[in-house]
């Protein structure tokens, strides 16, 4: 395996401490990011009886109607085990329905219900303080100039990278 390894050392190593300056230092600090925007929406979520896991697959359903675990899975991150887990929990709470797939006996499309809805709904206001809270820290300009910049991070134009 070591014949694999390049033979020189770099001065930059990978700390995850703030100012790294090592090729990774981008990766740690969305994954830090991730961490503490996560942990705050946790926070929202929480007294609604829900998890960001949870949230996920109500965005897509928002997002796309209804969709087939698989895609779920997919757009998620999940694996069809996870995902699986995820929709039993919101079933059980009245959020999401499954459905029969018309042309296909085998396969259930995931729907929200009207209270699901609604939950998704209050997820937003309870969020709103703690997402302000999030970024108190910067100036408006500077939120949303960080937006911007994350949102072409995650959506590169085509071609782009």
């Amino acid at each position: 395996m070591s014949a694999d390894l390049p033979h020189h050392t770099t001065a930059s190593r990978a700390t995850g401490r703030a100012g790294d300056a090592s090729p990774f230092a981008l990766g740690l600090l969305l994954r830090r990011a991730h961490w503490r925007a996560a942990a705050v929406m946790a926070e929202a979520l929480r007294p609604l009886g829900i998890e960001l896991r949870h949230f996920a697959v109500l965005i897509v359903l928002v997002d796309c109607g209804p969709t087939v675990q698989r895609d779920l899975a997919a757009a998620t991150g999940s694996d069809k085990a996870g995902i699986m887990r995820v929709v039993d929990d919101l079933e059980r709470k009245g959020l999401v329905v499954r459905k029969a797939v018309p042309g296909d006996r085998r396969v259930r499309a995931v729907e929200i219900t009207p209270q699901g809805l609604e939950l998704f709904d209050a997820a937003h206001v309870a969020a709103e303080p703690l997402a302000e809270r999030l970024v108190g820290e910067l100036g408006s300009d500077d939120a949303e100039r960080l937006k911007d910049l994350l949102t072409r991070f995650a959506y590169p134009v085509e071609g782009g990278a």
